[in-house]
């Protein structure tokens, strides 16, 4: 019965990695239904991004009440991982405050922990504020409503319940220690919950210890299954920034990417020795698609991208389109992918891995044709992002699909490719008219 609670620890902490894992495996499989390779050129370059914009939050602060805070919740989450190392080595094995023999280096981990969880916790009530009451636009466009809002406000609720328990757990862990309760070794600073003692006053060492060890649990228990939320939520790029601000493009912003399918029919064109009618062989693979209607056709970046959405709203408070009224939102953008690569994740662990179709796609059943014709492809959403998402080439992809498969553009457009095929130029005139207007003058 000794130790019953460190077997019961140890099975609750291989369980949530387990699952933990299993999420992973699962988003995994889902970005690599994307085409093409990760790109792999320029790693210097990419580490150094990857540096400032995940790990420096150099794009956070240029808003600098939002970016101040998120810092502090981000600081908060890092920094607090030290002290969830100690817990675990402390289930495992049965000790308690295992790095205490580091003396003054420990009471200054301690002390820092406490000043950052009252920090996270008023954070956090700002941000509860902003979105609730404050009301910022950008948190109440219609792409926000539902389980969006619920979730944004459920991890508000779930790290201030986490902070309330960590400083708990050290209060009664404090009050023990002064009470020179066996086990409870004398060690650490608690600038922040030593205020909290007084409320423990009075109390037996047997109720300072169950609600010092409830708090524990709770605490560890809940950063467990708070881990396995984030596949869930719009908090998966916590763990996802970093690789995405290492995939992001590099180079200039809004430059379009040549369309493997064009370059292939461009380059059959130019062999001579190519037959244009030749059947293609029986074993050869189906023709590429040109664009993209649904998120198979889209790239492994574009799908991490899906993921790393953070919801923030950002790119659409800057986008021209949706300022001045239309339906474009480059947040709902990625939102709408993300939802439909889940979709047909669901679809494919309901079918033994394999995608059954379904007969619905992104391009129309997600995303309407009206918002993609919205886009200016003027590279805000692309600039206001805080962790490198690029919606402009999600957009992009989907209008080359309508365009060259469907011939779907929008009339103005169609008139000017035709002028561009048969005269050479985007306007209604004959080349040989061209310079009519020299005589005129």
């Amino acid at each position: 019965m000794q130790y019953l609670p460190n077997v019961i620890f140890l099975i609750i902490l291989l369980a949530g990695i387990g699952y933990f894992a299993k999420n992973v495996k699962k988003l995994s499989r889902n970005i690599n239904l994307g085409r093409g390779d990760m790109p792999s050129d320029n790693k210097p370059q990419r580490l150094k991004n990857m540096a400032r914009i995940a790990l420096g939050q150099s794009k956070m602060v240029v808003r600098p009440i939002a970016g101040l805070l998120h810092i502090i919740v981000y600081l908060g989450f890092i920094i607090i991982n030290i002290e969830v190392l100690e817990i675990i080595i402390d289930g495992i094995f049965g000790t308690h405050r295992v790095f205490a023999p580091l003396g003054k280096i420990y009471n200054i981990l301690i002390a820092s922990f406490e000043v950052l969880a009252l920090l996270v916790i008023l954070a956090v009530v700002i941000f509860w504020l902003r979105r609730n009451f404050i009301r910022i636009k950008r948190f109440i466009k219609p792409e926000m409503k539902g389980w969006p809002k619920m979730d944004a406000n459920l991890i508000l609720y779930i790290e201030l319940v986490l902070m309330a328990l960590f400083l708990t757990m050290n209060a009664a862990d404090y009050q023990l220690q002064l009470m020179d309760t066996p086990h409870y070794t004398k060690a650490g600073l608690f600038p922040v919950s030593q205020f909290i003692t007084s409320i423990f006053d009075g109390m037996s060492v047997n109720s300072l210890i169950l609600i010092e060890r409830s708090a524990w649990w709770m605490h560890i228990v809940g950063i467990l299954a708070f881990l396995n939320y984030l596949y869930y939520s719009k908090h998966l790029h916590i763990l996802l920034a970093f690789p995405n601000t290492y995939y992001g493009k590099l180079t200039a912003p809004g430059q379009f990417d040549n369309l493997g399918a064009v370059t292939k029919e461009v380059k059959l064109m130019m062999d001579p020795n190519a037959d244009p009618f030749a059947a293609p062989a029986e074993d050869a693979p189906p023709p590429d698609k040109f664009g993209a209607s649904d998120v198979m056709d889209l790239s492994k970046v574009q799908l991490l991208n899906a993921y790393t959405c953070t919801e923030c709203g950002r790119c659409t408070s800057e986008c021209p389109a949706n300022l001045t009224g239309k339906k474009l939102s480059p947040r709902k953008i990625m939102m709408d992918t993300r939802d439909r690569l889940e979709e047909v994740g669901s679809n494919m662990d309901a079918n033994k891995g394999k995608f059954i179709e379904d007969g619905r796609q992104l391009l129309g059943d997600f995303i309407s044709p009206e918002e993609l014709w919205a886009c200016t492809s003027c590279n805000a959403c692309v600039e206001a992002c805080p962790v490198s998402i690029d919606p402009l080439s999600i957009i992009i992809s989907m209008r080359q699909y309508m365009v060259m498969e469907q011939s779907a553009a929008p009339s103005e457009l169609n008139i000017m490719m035709g002028n561009i095929e048969n005269n050479g130029a985007p306007w209604p005139f004959n080349q040989m008219d061209r310079l009519n207007w020299v005589d005129e003058s």
